[in-house]
């Protein structure tokens, strides 16, 4: 969906605490060149990536990314679960929702834990 109320409704559901982070170098696995974005939010369940190129809801792909602060390489699949455009109407950044698919559950707990730490 393309709605800019989408992201509204997913914030709604979540079941995870998120915080604010910039994670420099989500790579997307098995491709030689980095993701066109930068992850603004995380939780233990899924992060958000901004990007002027969106993906689209459905996509799924395999990606890795270290969290500043901690020592944790996060390697996982995800699927892309909300996307929005860029539109000059509307302050809200361009980019897409993804949820992890097959994280670890030490590694989430190291997430949750991390997260709730900087509340």
């Amino acid at each position: 969906m393309e709605s800019p109320e989408t992201p509204k409704k997913a914030l709604n559901r979540r079941r995870a605490l998120r915080s604010p982070i910039i994670v420099f170098k989500v790579k997307q696995e098995g491709a030689p060149e980095h993701l066109f974005g930068y992850a603004k939010d995380i939780s233990c369940t899924g992060l958000f990536i901004t990007s002027i190129n969106p993906r689209t809801p459905g996509e799924q792909f395999a990606i890795s990314f270290q969290i500043p602060d901690i020592q944790i390489k996060v390697r996982c699949r995800c699927e892309v679960v909300w996307m929005r455009k860029y539109d000059p109407k509307i302050k809200a950044e361009a980019g897409y929702g993804v949820r992890f698919l097959d994280i670890p559950e030490d590694v989430a707990q190291t997430i949750d834990a991390w997260v709730t730490q900087k509340k």
